[in-house]
């Protein structure tokens, strides 16, 4: 169960990470999902 886990996380990195063509994409993607966090926050 937990190498299934392991490997579910990976294959959702790996998602992302060619959804965004550069590492700036890949920055702002990051940012807006932080500021995601914050406003569920308050």
């Amino acid at each position: 169960m937990k190498a299934l886990s392991i490997l579910s996380l990976l294959l959702i990195a790996t998602l992302q990470l060619t959804a965004c063509n550069t590492m700036q994409g890949f920055g702002k993607d990051v940012q807006r999902g932080g500021e995601a966090i914050e406003r569920g926050a308050r």
